[in-house]
């Protein structure tokens, strides 16, 4: 329940600015892959200006996610080390008792 609230306050106020930038900012702008020749209209595309701010937020995004999962990753694998040996220790306690139980029949 927490969380929803906490989603609902964050995800509505960034939601109407969004909305609110994109309305402001429908004119078509260029956009060109040449710095020598702006002019060359095999790489200039021409769209609204907020899909290029909504490209630029998506992809930001996503390289931060990515980011974030490489750095993780040395967590993730200690996690994994961690499952492995808490799989083993009810053989290990086994073998100990065994061990340590006195000999049967005598």
């Amino acid at each position: 329940m927490l969380q929803r609230i906490v989603a609902v306050i964050i995800i509505l106020p960034l939601a109407i600015i969004l909305i609110a930038l994109a309305v402001a900012n429908r004119a078509a702008v260029p956009f060109t892959i040449d710095p020598f020749n702006p002019g060359n209209p095999a790489l200039t595309v021409e769209l609204p200006l907020f899909v290029f701010l909504f490209i630029a937020l998506i992809l930001g995004v996503i390289i931060g996610g990515v980011v974030t999962w490489f750095r993780q990753g040395r967590y993730r694998r200690i996690a994994r080390e961690r499952v492995r040996e808490a799989k083993t220790l009810p053989a290990t306690e086994e073998r100990s008792r065994a061990a340590l139980a006195p000999p049967s029949g005598v």
